[in-house]
């Protein structure tokens, strides 16, 4: 949806054919896959080989300083923003099929403040995690250590790929609210100007049309006297 077009909000006019190639080559279809394969990442981590145990213990718990948030709130982030990348992925396919330029005008707003709020839940999620793994005690940690760190790399990378969309997403609202303002803006007044003459008729060549002459008294007429 990045680029000309002619539509509204970046995206190419109603009706045209979907190109393939064209479409998965856009930097923010791309964002958005890496977006979701982090994700993926983060939360298969800590459901595969983020809860452990000890060897004298059948009981589970968060390989995160055996704190039970900082797995379930990588787990909640990563599962919602996968999900998330599927819909606006469909959203991206079907983005140029929209006519309604209000729907479009939602669609990109909801894809910007989404994008935002989950950047900072990264953020958030990457420093909980990263701090937790530094409180985690050598002999809590049997196995799960390389998906642990994983999972703290990938909160990383995930918050500059969400920070693209943040990007393109601005950028696509940017594109709609200037192509708005051009096509409802006021033309500028133009100062007017006398209307000329009729080309080839000169002043010279008027001539008083039939039946306009004026009755003229005769000569020598005098009104009777009043008495």
């Amino acid at each position: 949806m990045e680029g000309g077009g002619g539509g509204a909000y970046g995206a190419a006019k109603a009706g045209g054919a979907f190109d393939l190639g064209r479409f998965v080559q856009q930097p923010q279809v791309l964002a958005r896959v890496a977006s979701a394969v982090f994700a993926l990442i983060v939360f298969s981590c800590l459901i595969g080989e983020g809860y452990t145990n000890t060897p004298i213990s059948s009981q589970l718990f968060c390989i995160f300083n055996r704190n039970e948030d900082a797995c379930r709130y990588g787990i909640g982030i990563g599962v919602i923003a996968f999900l998330a990348c599927i819909f606006f992925f469909v959203v991206d396919i079907y983005f140029p099929q929209i006519s309604n330029t209000t729907d479009r005008k939602y669609l990109v707003l909801a894809d910007l403040g989404f994008s935002g709020l989950w950047t900072f839940l990264w953020f958030v999620g990457f420093c909980f995690l990263t701090n937790q793994w530094a409180w985690t005690r050598a002999e809590d940690v049997h196995i799960g250590a390389d998906s642990a760190r994983a999972a703290i790399t990938f909160s990383f990378f995930s918050i500059f790929s969400w920070g693209l969309l943040i990007a393109f997403a601005y950028k696509r609202y940017k594109m709609g609210v200037e192509d708005f303002a051009q096509s409802y803006i006021d033309p500028s007044p133009e100062v007017s100007t006398p209307y000329s003459s009729y080309p080839n008729i000169s002043h010279e060549s008027y001539q008083q049309p039939p039946f306009t002459h004026t009755a003229e008294a005769p000569e020598g007429y005098q009104p009777p006297p009043v008495y």
